[in-house]
């Protein structure tokens, strides 16, 4: 039985890889990466975001594969690779090493990240490889600045005590410990639409209380302090920008926001009653604005010949 088929039939399984490779950032670290589907086929880039990792994205792996050659890297302290330095250079470090790593000089690709994995392309966007590498970009369920100010995980009226509360939420340093019923009612509140069904919110959950604990407070540093605006106005290739309309974590300001800032916003996409883990809750429309941007700014390698 060929691996798609397997993947096809056990849903709940993260696709097996085709190859995996080993990225060196600039400053040494080892970034694990897993590229799926056809050497020859359309290349697309997936960075995950904070506490995830490459089984965040099992879904689209699933479905691009067939016809693409999908590349999914765990972000520095996430999934399989070792933690190190934390910071917004860090991200777009780690990026281009995975950039170089996977694709051939000159070659372009549909990049593609979830929150921090947004913030990622953001970060790089000025970087010359990232911009020798990428065709169009996908900015989902993300934002360039201002993130525990403007986030709803915190029930109160804006301002600096809800700030402070959300900062010592999303910093906190207690472990996570094994999901229980418990555990995903909160996880699904703060990250996930109310319609989310029990499975999806299950293996969110799982994804997340993997994510060591040293590396989620180490992130949720970085992110409170985040200020990425530059990167938006330098990201000038084609960028959809995807959002749930209930995202607590990352409201929907933000989206509109950076469909305002990006110089070549090709479509805001607004997803009726999704939060924050749009790939999970909402993957065929996560998906579908992946295959249009491939279709669209991509060039096979036959077409090429």
């Amino acid at each position: 039985m060929s691996r798609l088929l397997r993947s096809a039939r056990r849903t709940d399984a993260h696709p097996v890889a085709d190859r995996e490779l080993t990225a060196h950032s600039a400053d040494g670290s080892r970034i694990h990466v897993e590229v799926h589907g056809r050497e020859d086929a359309p290349a697309v880039v997936l960075a995950h975001g904070w506490t995830c990792s490459t089984l965040f994205w099992a879904a689209q792996i699933r479905d691009l594969a067939a016809d693409h050659r999908v590349v999914v890297y765990d972000q520095r302290g996430h999934g399989r690779t070792p933690a190190g330095p934390v910071g917004t250079e860090r991200l777009a470090d780690d990026l281009e090493a995975v950039l170089r790593a996977a694709l051939a000089p000159g070659e372009k690709a549909v990049v593609a990240g979830h929150s921090m994995g947004g913030m990622t392309i953001m970060a790089a966007s000025r970087r010359p490889r990232f911009r020798e590498h990428t065709a169009a970009s996908l900015l989902c369920s993300t934002g360039a600045a201002r993130l525990t100010a403007e986030s709803l995980v915190v029930p109160m009226r804006p301002g600096p005590l809800r700030t402070r509360l959300t900062h010592l939420i999303l910093g906190a340093r207690a472990p996570l410990g094994p999901v229980t019923p418990l555990s995903r009612r909160i996880l699904k509140y703060a990250t996930m639409g109310p319609g989310s069904s029990p499975e999806r919110v299950d293996a969110c959950a799982r994804i997340v209380h993997a994510c060591p604990r040293t590396a989620r407070v180490a992130w949720s540093h970085v992110l409170g302090e985040l200020d990425l605006d530059e990167g938006v106005r330098a990201l000038t290739v084609p960028t959809v920008v995807v959002a749930g309309t209930v995202d607590r974590l990352t409201p929907l300001v933000h989206a509109k926001r950076l469909a305002l800032d990006l110089p070549h916003c090709v479509e805001l996409v607004e997803l009726a009653g999704m939060g924050h883990m749009t790939p999970v809750e909402a993957p065929e429309a996560v998906t579908g604005k992946i295959r249009e941007l491939t279709g669209t700014y991509l060039t096979t390698k036959e077409e090429v010949a």
